[in-house]
């Protein structure tokens, strides 16, 4: 099994870490996008919409998209459950990810952490990425405040794909002080065995 991926990306940490938390061993192709190559035409030969993560297969079968690659991944193990309506809960909360959070935490951590330049519009663009990035973390500690984890009152991949970004936010300016839940979700999370930081790549 092969990942294609860029070491700082957080879409990229969910599948890290859930391979971690599973013991799976893996070769890791790391891709600077920051010099396009994702880009290229070797690797658009294998993902044509050009991002990572990217999983390769040991039969050569190829999927892309972070939380589509979690699903597989979490398939047949605790971390998805099988009752349906505990695994539709899982996958509200992974679409939830994808709509409300991503587009607006990594979305600033990104511009602030590859060297964009913050023009005017840019800047005022980040003040409404946050505003939506502090409505999603609301909606998370509400949620939280009710239970140790998103969904099955258990640990599942719609933890993982929500801690990828949100334990990095404050790389984007985000102030996590104010949302308690939050804070003790993300220490249950990186208490999990098996558990590696961001900065881990390969095994």
């Amino acid at each position: 099994m092969r990942l294609y991926d860029d070491p700082c990306s957080g879409n990229g940490y969910k599948v890290r870490l859930i391979l971690a938390l599973l013991g799976r061993a893996y070769d890791y192709v790391p891709l600077d996008i920051d010099k396009a190559e994702t880009r290229t035409p070797g690797f658009l030969a294998k993902n044509p919409n050009g991002r990572i993560p990217l999983l390769e297969l040991d039969d050569g079968r190829l999927l892309p998209e972070s939380n589509a690659i979690l699903h597989y991944l979490a398939d047949g193990t605790p971390f998805l459950p099988v009752d349906p309506f505990a695994h539709a809960q899982v996958l509200q909360w992974m679409f939830f990810e994808q709509y409300s959070h991503e587009p607006n935490i990594a979305t600033v951590r990104f511009w602030l952490t590859h060297g964009v330049e913050m023009t005017p519009w840019l800047l005022e663009a980040a003040e409404r990425k946050r505003a939506g990035g502090y409505a999603a973390l609301g909606v998370m500690d509400a949620h939280l405040s009710q239970g140790r984890f998103f969904a099955a009152d258990a640990f599942t991949i719609a933890d993982i794909a929500l801690y990828a970004y949100t334990h990095v936010a404050h790389e984007g300016g985000y102030d996590l002080s104010g949302y308690p839940a939050v804070t003790a979700w993300l220490d249950r999370v990186s208490a999990q065995p098996g558990y590696v930081p961001i900065t881990a790549v390969g095994r």
